[in-house]
């Protein structure tokens, strides 16, 4: 009887840690129409950018655990429930953090390049090859199991100025690839879309670009950095109002992957706009740029060593944040969505001449279905002229999933990366529970 108590212990005990574990993770993130909904409720992003040491110190701050469990305490007196990170190693752990961030009720929008594996916007084709996309790829495989991973960016800014525009296939290429190798891998759908920069001259012809075609082409979502709020400022003398009014009919979520004009001191009247119903029917909120102090001096803190301190600009997002609920019900998004119409060539602000997007490149067909395997992380030797660039356009629908891939249908969103279920054990312990008590009748 003494080794059955043990058993039973052991099963009680194991079935109570798998709850606990279990009952940290957030719910999915998911796209109807044009808005992002938690389960039933509709999900606007409230957060920050979050790269500390900048494009100077290329370094990932969700594999620094301890960096991680110390901002997330300021994030959640912002009251976030979103971060978005440009750079991450695709070779390190992220456990930790993913799992702090969860239990603090925050998700991770996540760019998927890197300075070292992105798209040369100067010469896109020779950087379009199967180097870069199995790192991409791996990147994915990284952060596909945490349900707090929201979304992932294929590109940022790639398109710059009236000329890169010629660069949007290979944008969307990518957004194509990845969307087709998450449902080839059986992974949870996980929302993969373009943030842009704010191009008065091709806005509108990047959004419509992005989500236009057929369906296996369109981004999940649109996001671009605006800082045309620069106070003293309104929602009329910012021009907000009219790009609410020119994204009306758009059938994707739409939201600001940057925000925070600097250029006066900042009064962060933006969140009583982007939070109520002036905007909520089209866009489904923010990212204040950014959380740490940097050389462009955007900063809410100050970080030296393993100390932070709040700057001015902190306690005044801080307010205004807390200053302004979300609406009430749905918002008034539009829940059927839609594609848009491919914009016309038109020089020399939209140089895209056809709607025909690359085919992917041939070394990377592979990983639809064998998977990307270990990523270069940080220290590769990088990608832009590695070769085996992609050499045709593709039929469109090609980039549909081809199979079911081999992780199960959503098995990996149910668990977190650092948790194992512990129902193999379970079920075990009670079979030779069963056993054993069954003997002790005979």
């Amino acid at each position: 009887m003494k080794t059955t108590a043990a058993v039973l212990s052991l099963a009680a005990l194991s079935a109570g840690s798998a709850l606990k574990q279990r009952a940290t993770s957030l719910p999915a993130i998911e796209v109807k129409g044009n808005a992002f909904f938690a389960g039933s409720d509709r999900f606007y992003v409230r957060g920050v950018d979050y790269q500390p040491g900048g494009s100077s110190d290329v370094a990932d701050p969700i594999a620094d655990a301890d960096g991680c469990k110390r901002d997330i305490e300021y994030f959640k007196e912002l009251g976030l429930n979103a971060i978005r990170v440009y750079t991450i190693d695709n070779t390190a752990e992220h456990d930790e953090c993913m799992n702090a961030l969860a239990d603090a009720g925050i998700y991770l929008i996540l760019d998927v390049n890197t300075p070292k594996y992105s798209l040369n916007r100067a010469d896109p084709n020779p950087s379009y090859n199967a180097d870069y996309l199995q790192s991409l790829f791996a990147t994915v495989d990284k952060f596909q199991g945490y349900t707090n991973t929201m979304a992932f960016f294929s590109g940022n800014e790639v398109i710059n100025d009236p000329e890169t525009s010629a660069t949007a296939p290979y944008i969307k290429a990518v957004t194509r690839d990845l969307r087709q190798y998450i449902r080839n891998r059986g992974y949870r759908t996980i929302p993969v879309g373009y943030s842009a920069a704010d191009v008065a001259e091709n806005r509108m012809e990047t959004a419509q670009y992005m989500n236009c075609g057929t369906d296996d082409e369109r981004s999940d979502f649109f996001a671009f950095n605006d800082y045309s709020w620069c106070d003293p400022s309104t929602f009329t003398t910012s021009g907000w109002d009219e790009k609410v009014k020119n994204f009306t009919d758009y059938g994707l979520p739409i939201f600001l992957s940057e925000y925070g004009c600097n250029t006066n001191t900042r009064e962060f009247g933006e969140p009583a706009s982007l939070y109520s119903t002036d905007m909520s029917s089209v866009y489904s909120g923010g990212l204040v740029y950014e959380y740490s102090q940097e050389p462009s001096n955007y900063g809410l803190v100050e970080i030296s060593g393993d100390s932070v301190s709040p700057l001015p600009d902190f306690d005044v997002l801080k307010s205004a944040l807390a200053g302004t609920s979300s609406p009430e019900g749905d918002g008034g998004y539009n829940p059927t969505g839609g594609a848009s119409d491919c914009p016309a060539y038109s020089s020399p602000n939209w140089l895209v001449k056809s709607d025909a997007l690359p085919s992917i490149p041939d070394g990377a067909k592979k990983y639809m279905t064998a998977g990307a395997g270990t990523g270069p992380g940080l220290a590769g030797a990088g990608s832009q002229n590695a070769g085996g660039a992609s050499t045709g356009t593709a039929t469109a629908g090609s980039g549909a999933a081809t199979n079911t891939g081999s992780s199960g249908t959503n098995a990996a969103g149910i668990l977190r990366p650092s948790e194992f279920s512990f129902a193999p054990l379970v079920c075990a312990a009670v079979v030779v529970v069963s056993s054993m008590l069954g003997a002790s009748l005979l």
